[in-house]
């Protein structure tokens, strides 16, 4: 039997979703579940508590504590962790007035924990909020058994080469849709700027794209989808890989990132595109930082996917170009036709930090001076 040759079977069929004995939501008292990112700097962890009356604004949410030295963020005889709301969300699994909260982790002395870049995040959208910084990101992911194998992959052998994937409709090519289209409903009960999904180039891989948001609620809404999209593959009994280019995908298969789009109000404007042409000076003077916090592993992570192969640039080199997918940063066709719009920026890995990554492009463009580099470095390539 051909099954037998999968860990999971597909279709994935009704995931249970009715796990409270038929009860509903209680009708006022707030369920809400504090989401933070752990030592990793790339997983999350979550715990719920009760609050009697749902608060009305973010700062009536209690700060709360928890174990650091479970998460990777502190030693065992100094363990408290503290979690300060951020941002809140409706909760789409529970309903009623149950919420999501995005948390900062703090110290012991109330500073940030190392993994927390959204304290320095928050301050330089601050210093840039006179350009109205606006961002989409767009978060590909691959979809696996808990072994880590990708969903729809003999265990035994590849799939059928990549090119019927992409954007792929039929139980050959599409490999759990359930999931895709749980966690794209899911986001919007949850309030989440969600653009659209797609199927991506790989089999198993998936992308969605959130945005357009401003300054720093780009991060607050990509990293809160990204535990919708978790708690989702849960329910279905599978996982979420948002590793670059996992090992079984490191012959001809594309690889996942998290594009990132941006502009500014100078870059929307008519004739923007000026804006936007500037831009790479700051950005190409920053690769080399910028390549160190694109992922969460100081740039070693994104060496396996930025090989100038599978529609990516090489890391140690900075290019930007029009309609280009081989680029650093691209400046897609429309926006040079009309003169007017935004940039992609196509280096940052799938499992990179966005406070990290729109941080590092608003003090690249917006912060940094725009000191004029050497023109013999910048590679400019159109399509």
């Amino acid at each position: 039997m051909s099954h037998l040759n999968y860990e999971t079977r597909l279709p994935l069929g009704q995931a249970t979703i009715e796990h409270f004995l038929g009860l509903p939501a209680h009708p006022t008292k707030c369920q809400a579940t504090y989401v933070w990112i752990d030592g990793t700097g790339e997983q999350l962890r979550a715990k719920t508590r009760t609050i009697t009356t749902k608060p009305t604004t973010i700062s009536d949410y209690p700060v709360w504590n928890y174990d650091g030295s479970s998460t990777g963020q502190a030693e065992g005889i100094n363990s408290d962790r503290y979690l300060k709301p951020v941002a809140v969300f409706s909760d789409p699994f529970l309903g009623g007035q149950n919420v999501l909260v995005m948390c900062e982790t703090l110290d012991h002395e109330m500073k940030p924990t190392a993994t927390n870049h959204r304290h320095k995040c928050a301050a330089l959208m601050q210093q840039a909020a006179a350009h109205y910084p606006w961002f989409g990101m767009e978060q590909e992911y691959l979809i696996v058994d808990r072994d880590e194998h990708p969903l729809g992959w003999p265990k035994h052998g590849y799939p059928a080469p990549q090119g019927k994937y992409y954007c792929g409709v039929g139980a050959d090519r599409a490999f759990g849709r359930e999931v895709v289209e749980t966690h794209y409903r899911a986001c919007l009960h949850a309030g989440i700027n969600i653009f659209g999904s797609n199927g991506e180039v790989t089999p198993g891989q998936w992308e969605f794209q959130i945005g357009t948001c401003e300054g720093i609620e780009m991060g607050d809404q990509l990293w809160m989808a990204r535990y919708i999209l978790h708690r989702v593959a849960e329910m279905f009994g599978v996982c979420i890989s948002l590793d670059p280019k996992p090992r079984v995908t490191m012959g001809e298969w594309n690889g996942a990132g998290c594009h990132t789009n941006f502009s500014t109000i100078e870059m929307r404007k008519a004739n923007g595109i000026t804006a936007i042409f500037e831009a790479m000076k700051g950005l190409e003077k920053t690769h080399t930082e910028a390549m160190k916090v694109y992922d969460p592993c100081g740039g070693a992570d994104n060496l396996r996917r930025l090989t100038g192969r599978h529609e990516t640039s090489e890391a140690d080199k900075f290019s930007w170009g029009i309609a280009n997918r081989a680029c650093s940063i691209r400046i897609p066709r429309q926006v040079a036709d009309e003169a007017q719009g935004y940039l992609e920026d196509r280096r940052p890995s799938s499992n990179c930090d966005p406070y990290l990554v729109t941080g590092m492009i608003v003090k690249s463009i917006l912060l940094n001076g725009h000191s004029s580099p050497s023109p013999k470095k910048t590679k400019l390539i159109v399509a």
